[in-house]
């Protein structure tokens, strides 16, 4: 006797339970897939934020802002070379979350040394490379703005990284 005969009673068969969990685990399966993990959010939905003109941002320059909103501080810096990420003409302008990793104090940035510093903690992050941690309790890098050059105007586009103390970039 086949199993489809065996439960041929009141209720559902084998091949029938079979069948139904195959579906359900694949209905599962898209639903969980329609709502990226906040690691995962795409650009598209995050606001498009224009910070300063091109042609007003000399070397060396530090602009603070904010993004995605106004709980987010970020620091803007035209360096003096070419760095990872960067972009303008010479690819030396970048931005970051200016919340430390650690405990989300507010880093500076030091010209002298070419870091940003914790004050808190004293833990420091490279700039021209994409703001990693160089020492300090931070245990990740600082989250980099991404930008870039549209008719001549520096914009916020996005985030590379998760901004300190929150679960999601966009609130």
């Amino acid at each position: 006797m086949s199993d489809d005969k065996k439960n041929s009673g009141d209720g559902i068969n084998r091949r029938e339970l079979l069948s139904l969990g195959a579906a359900a685990g694949l209905a599962a399966g898209a639903g969980a897939g329609a709502s990226p993990p906040a690691a995962a959010q795409s650009a598209a939905s995050f606001p498009t934020l224009p910070i300063a003109a091109l042609g007003d941002l000399e070397p060396g320059a530090e602009l603070s802002f904010e993004y995605p909103d106004e709980n987010a501080p970020c620091v803007l810096l035209r360096l003096d070379g070419p760095v990872e990420g960067g972009v303008g003409p010479d690819q030396s302008i970048v931005a970051y979350s200016m919340l430390c990793t650690h405990k989300g104090c507010p880093v500076a940035y030091h010209a002298d040394q070419k870091m940003l510093i914790c004050p808190c903690h004293w833990s420091s992050f490279d700039p021209a490379k994409r703001g990693r941690m160089i020492i300090g309790q931070a245990s990740q890098s600082l989250p980099q703005i991404t930008l870039r050059v549209e008719a001549g105007m520096i914009e916020a586009v996005g985030i590379d990284g998760l901004i300190y103390g929150r679960h999601t970039n966009i609130l």
